[in-house]
């Protein structure tokens, strides 16, 4: 079962979109799934992540944990961003059924791949 904030962000997502000319880009997917999802960031002075935004083909759950790592990881810092953990992502969904805990697991690998993306850039 899912929580109220979960499908609230399956069925309202925030952040949807691409950044042209973002300053790093992070793909990540599951084969066993099939979830795939793409994360870009823009930052900013001070490494500050101005803008975030995500496209994701799969299911609710990460729909959902899409969204809301962006809420979470606009603002940050790069480093400050690059902390948060699948787990954390889990909880402020509220949490996420067992079986859909990999898709936690997508969002945070997606930001940490658009990070290593921005290192490599600058």
């Amino acid at each position: 079962m899912y929580t109220e904030k979960v499908m609230d962000h399956f069925q309202n997502p925030r952040n949807v979109g691409e950044i042209e000319g973002a300053d790093g880009i992070g793909e990540v997917g599951n084969m066993k799934c099939g979830d795939i999802m793409k994360l870009y960031i823009k930052v900013g002075a001070d490494e500050i992540i101005e803008d975030i935004k995500f496209r994701t083909f799969g299911c609710g759950a990460a729909i959902a944990t899409s969204s809301v790592i962006t809420e979470m990881a606009k603002g940050m810092t790069v480093s400050e961003a690059e902390a948060i953990s699948n787990k954390q992502v889990a909880a402020e969904l509220g949490g996420l059924p067992p079986v859909k805990m990999h898709c936690s697991n997508l969002a945070a690998d997606a930001l940490q791949a658009a990070i290593k993306d921005y290192r490599e850039r600058v």
